[in-house]
């Protein structure tokens, strides 16, 4: 009976500390709203999200409204759980934003105006390069080109 009890209190436990993990909340495209700019985000190329080591999660409508919001709002990126992206090649699926390769190009409008568009595979990043000029950015890189 002490043993079967022990073992319910260890999985218990693990199920608490899992369910506390930080992650994503799907955008609801069309109704949500960005936690920078306030307008509705709509195009499932461009929905971001911040989640906070807390859970708290931010939405936005375009890269350049995080990169904004993480530059005006967050005083060190290492107190952040999570930053996603969606992307060109992948339309409403989010992956790290640190692992996206992002084209500045002027002939491809993103919802800001900043020509800034996601994409997941570096390959598909060159190959809009190509056809519409424009420089590929890592995150890093456009957070210091972008942020003032």
């Amino acid at each position: 009976m002490k043993k079967t009890g022990i073992v319910s209190l260890f999985f218990g436990l693990v199920l608490i500390v899992s369910s506390c993990k930080p992650e994503g909340k799907p955008i609801d495209y069309g109704h949500d709203k960005c936690d920078y700019c306030m307008m509705t985000i709509v195009d499932q190329r461009f929905g971001c999200e911040v989640v906070t080591k807390k859970g708290k999660v931010y939405k936005f409508d375009a890269v350049e409204c995080m990169v904004n919001y993480v530059s005006e709002k967050v005083e060190d990126e290492n107190g952040l759980a999570l930053l996603f992206t969606n992307t060109h090649d992948h339309p409403g699926k989010f992956i790290d934003a640190h692992s996206a390769q992002y084209l500045v190009s002027k002939n491809m409008p993103s919802p800001m105006g900043m020509y800034i568009n996601p994409f997941g595979d570096a390959a598909e990043a060159q190959k809009m390069q190509q056809q519409n000029g424009g420089e590929i950015f890592s995150w890093d890189e456009l957070r210091a080109k972008f942020a003032n």
